[in-house]
């Protein structure tokens, strides 16, 4: 079980800590702009984030559906489950094309950005939209290698967009002057790269399951409406997740150009944290729904045992890193006095932080191999009201603290949250 796990986490790690590098390195280049282009692309990657998080499902449901479908050995389900997800995709987003001005200047207004950033912040929005077709595609297709239990593959093409981004952006910035447009025409390209990669190892090593294509079969009502069930609840989701962090940063602009950069920087600590840890809540995810798939209760457990006992384990050495190297990583992205005196208000609250919040990673893999999507929707749901609610309480008597003092109950809320309710259901959990 350990080789099982390890086999599937350790190439969803690599991949997922490699995903984090493209803000950090756009954070990089613009912070030696300056604060103001830092905050810009903090706030426009946020509002894309915001996007692109909504439409995690295409991920998430995609694998817990092929890995229950591989558990079966059915053919059929793992192909019909691409297909479908390949066409939500497309769908959605010519969707965010047709509406992407009053997203955007929603969006802006939601997040309280200063009229100094808007147009620099607008600019990064519409460059990246360019990209919606191909991100989305990826999620679809990246679940769907998941559910077969193919990391290896995913990996490859994480790397390929990931390195030709930071590379491209490096060289459109540093060396082309395009300055912010050089980061989202950055990222647009290197999204294109990897649809490129991705159907390259779809019609190379999975061709075989095309000779299962029925198209009459693809849209049998019952199946379609699971699908899209599963995938509605799980959207409803990740609006809430999207949201927690979008009023983090909402107010943290409020709050002053300072305080927002900060929280910029901070937040991708979090981010490497969640993308590392997300590694095996992966693996779980594949592993969970494969042998639900397959009906052996058994091993259904032990895959989870083992998945919260290697998530903690990670999570403590993020933890004893940025005890150790705190000073030293913030100041990789900015060396300004005042950015450091205030990041150091709140170094402990960033140490402890993975360790109260791997668990709610961790249990979303298990519930999404459970296709325990009704759960995850709830749990979500309740420890966001939780957030707000907090924030809110305790805004007059600590406005800078009390953001991220809400954001911590967050997310060891959710993870208590999931306890509870697995504790309570079991395996019937939906």
């Amino acid at each position: 079980m350990n080789r099982e796990i390890l086999r599937l986490a350790i190439p969803n790690i690599l991949s997922n800590i490699s995903i984090p590098l493209i803000s950090t390195v756009d954070t990089i280049l613009m912070g030696h702009l300056s604060s103001l282009h830092l905050g810009a692309v903090g706030a426009g990657a946020m509002v894309f984030n915001f996007v692109y998080w909504n439409f995690g499902f295409l991920r998430m449901g995609t694998t817990g559906i092929t890995a229950q479908a591989f558990g079966e050995q059915s053919a059929n389900k793992i192909l019909d489950t691409l297909l479908r997800a390949s066409i939500t995709a497309i769908g959605i987003a010519l969707i965010l094309v047709v509406f992407a001005v009053p997203i955007c200047n929603g969006s802006l207004w939601a997040m309280n950005i200063g009229s100094e950033q808007q147009e620099l912040v607008k600019a990064y929005f519409y460059i990246r939209l360019a990209a919606a077709p191909a991100s989305l595609l990826i999620y679809a297709i990246s679940g769907w290698y998941f559910g077969l239990q193919d990391a290896i593959t995913p990996l490859k093409m994480t790397l390929a967009v990931n390195v030709s981004n930071i590379l491209i952006s490096i060289l459109l910035v540093k060396y082309l002057g395009m300055g912010l447009r050089g980061v989202a025409w950055g990222t647009v390209i290197a999204q294109y790269i990897g649809v490129m990669v991705a159907l390259g190892f779809l019609f190379t090593r999975y061709k075989h399951y095309f000779s299962h294509l029925l198209w009459s079969r693809l849209w049998n009502k019952e199946d379609f409406l699971r699908f899209l069930n599963i995938n509605r609840d799980i959207f409803l989701r990740t609006i809430f997740l999207a949201s927690a962090f979008f009023f983090f940063h909402s107010q943290s602009a409020k709050d002053g150009a300072l305080f927002l950069a900060v929280n910029v920087i901070l937040i991708q600590l979090i981010n490497w944290m969640s993308y590392g840890v997300d590694g095996f809540a992966f693996a779980a995810e594949s592993m969970v729904g494969k042998y639900v798939g397959a009906k052996d209760v058994a091993k259904v457990k032990l895959s989870i045992r083992y998945a919260m006992f290697w998530g903690l384990a990670l999570a403590l050495v993020y933890s004893l890193m940025y005890g150790l190297f705190y000073q030293e990583i913030i100041e990789i992205f900015n060396k300004e006095t005042e950015v450091w005196a205030l990041a150091s208000s709140f170094r402990w609250l960033v140490v402890l932080l993975p360790i109260i919040a791997f668990a709610c990673y961790i249990w979303d893999g298990i519930f999404v191999g459970m296709t325990a999507s009704k759960s995850m929707r709830n749990s979500m749901f309740l420890a966001f009201i939780l957030y707000i609610g907090l924030y809110y309480a305790l805004e007059d008597y600590s406005p800078l603290y009390a953001i991220w003092i809400a954001l911590f109950v967050f997310l060891f809320s959710r993870g208590l949250f999931q306890s509870y309710l697995f504790k309570k259901y079991g395996l019937d959990l939906k």
